[in-house]
């Protein structure tokens, strides 16, 4: 009885140990992403790393009510015009991610306010109203990833800090 009982706990501590790994390394997957296609693109690695947190808090495959998936949660039509054809690949949910980012940061000449509300609510609403468009919830979803982006420029290296406009 007693050796069924250490069998038990030891074989369930083990299988815990082994998720805990994978996430894990998952995780550090997903890292390893983000700081590679944030310096290929340009984009900032706090910023990259701060719309994963919010957007996902790191799941690989969180699957939205709206119907945005991975990481990053790409929309449907937002990963095709990316060419994401796997949404739950940490890859090419971070590619894929980064890429409309470093085109959002283009687009409203990096402005790092305005890219976080059009990565929430879409280019076309803010690209008409700008910092004019007060929705609530976009809002808060910028203070949110301010608040992240903050945190993360504290912990990367002086030479990765650089475009900090309007955040």
């Amino acid at each position: 009885m007693r050796s069924t009982l250490i069998a038990t706990l030891l074989a369930s501590g083990l299988s815990i140990c082994s998720a805990q790994s994978s996430r894990s390394l998952a995780r550090l997957e997903a890292e390893y992403y983000a700081a590679i296609y944030a310096n290929h693109y340009g984009v900032p690695v706090a910023l990259v790393r701060a719309i994963i947190q919010r957007e996902s808090d790191w799941q690989p495959c969180t699957v939205s009510s709206k119907g945005a998936v991975g990481l990053m949660q790409l929309m449907p039509m937002t990963a095709q015009r990316l060419g994401v054809r796997d949404r739950c690949s940490l890859e090419q949910n971070i590619s894929g991610g980064v890429r409309y980012l470093a085109w959002l940061m283009q687009l409203f000449r990096n402005d790092l306010r305005l890219v976080a509300a059009a990565y929430y609510a879409g280019e076309d609403v803010i690209g008409r109203r700008g910092l004019a468009y007060r929705n609530p919830d976009v809002v808060r979803y910028v203070r949110a990833i301010r608040a992240v982006y903050l945190r993360e420029m504290a912990t990367e290296p002086e030479s990765e800090k650089g475009l900090e406009k309007g955040m």
